[in-house]
């Protein structure tokens, strides 16, 4: 863990607060539960990722992967179409 994270952990923990963000899960789904397509994009693109908690941070970045993987296997579906005959005359 990189120092900033540690010492915000620490911080949560000496003050009694759990070491995440609960305040922010509270605020409607969380990243990590939107499902992967339009509005998991809008969502990740209108967040400021430098007012992000190192919690908040790694939820943001796992959801970022699961759009990438979404996004990928809608590449990897055309690109199938694509191969099998259905492409341009």
């Amino acid at each position: 863990m990189s120092p900033g994270v540690v010492d915000y952990l620490f911080r949560r923990l000496v003050a009694g607060e759990p070491a995440e963000d609960v305040q922010w899960g509270r605020e409607g789904i969380p990243l990590s539960a939107q499902a992967p397509g339009a509005e998991l994009a809008r969502r990740l693109s209108e967040t400021d990722v430098e007012a992000l908690t190192p919690t908040e941070l790694f939820h943001y970045v796992r959801a970022a992967q699961r759009l990438a993987s979404w996004a990928e296997s809608l590449r990897e579906t055309a690109v199938g179409r694509y191969c099998a005959g259905n492409g341009p005359a």
